[in-house]
């Protein structure tokens, strides 16, 4: 297996998720080597997508999005865990997949005493907070470039490419608003039997004391559309 091609993920998120299915992410440092196949993903669009981080525009949050593709996009949520992505598209152009869930091909051992709540191997990085946890992912990692060589995370080609007859769409987990319509947004993609597939869970909006509804639409396990002080556009 070899790094994937650029030119692979710089038509967008639509155009790179398919592809993605089945590639493998390799993270590896003094700790050991872990690597993680993909089987759940979610496709985010920038400004023309609700359910996206970028909805609203840049920030400093989201600067990666934005390019150049295959680059790492790693985020906190709800102060509680991290979350990555996978740039694609051209530059300027907000677009990214959320990697959803995977299973453990390589350093299962290592991969535990990252996750030890873990009661099968399966659950490892079964979520995107558990994948990004198995692969000891944090925010140092965010703007990271996947396909340099010698990274030490990298996206490889998987084994053998996933037949189109196996990969299944619906709506994204846990994005509430508009950009969890399931028949707008049907971004979901993973490969049908994988046992390491998260369940579907539907978005709600989130609510604060008082009962006041807060942001309604979220990149994966994200907080929505970035709200923090937005950052001038290249050029």
């Amino acid at each position: 297996m070899g790094v994937l091609p650029r030119e692979l993920l710089t038509g967008g998120a639509l155009a790179a998720v398919r592809s993605l299915l089945g590639a493998v992410v390799v993270a590896e440092d003094a700790s050991g080597l872990v690597a993680v196949r993909l089987t759940e993903l979610e496709a985010y669009e920038g400004g023309r997508d609700p359910g996206s981080h970028a909805y609203r525009g840049r920030t400093r949050r989201n600067a990666v999005m934005f390019g150049p593709a295959g680059h790492l996009y790693v985020y906190f949520s709800y102060g509680m865990h991290w979350c990555a992505n996978v740039v694609c598209g051209p530059d300027g152009e907000a677009s990214a997949v959320l990697l959803r869930a995977g299973e453990v091909v390589a350093g299962a051992g290592q991969a535990r005493t990252r996750r030890p709540a873990a009661r099968r191997d399966v659950d490892l990085a079964r979520g995107p907070a558990r994948l990004a946890s198995a692969l000891g992912l944090d925010g140092s990692h965010d703007g990271l470039d996947l396909l340099a060589p010698r990274a030490g995370v990298r996206l490889e080609a998987g084994a053998e490419p996933v037949s189109a007859d196996r990969v299944r769409t619906g709506p994204r987990v846990g994005v509430a608003g508009p950009g969890g319509d399931g028949l707008a947004f049907p971004w979901r993609f993973w490969i049908d039997g994988e046992p390491t597939v998260s369940p579907y869970r539907q978005g709600r909006p989130r609510t604060r004391s008082g009962g006041r509804t807060t942001r309604s639409g979220r990149q994966g396990t994200g907080t929505g559309p970035d709200t923090s002080s937005p950052v001038p556009s290249p050029g």
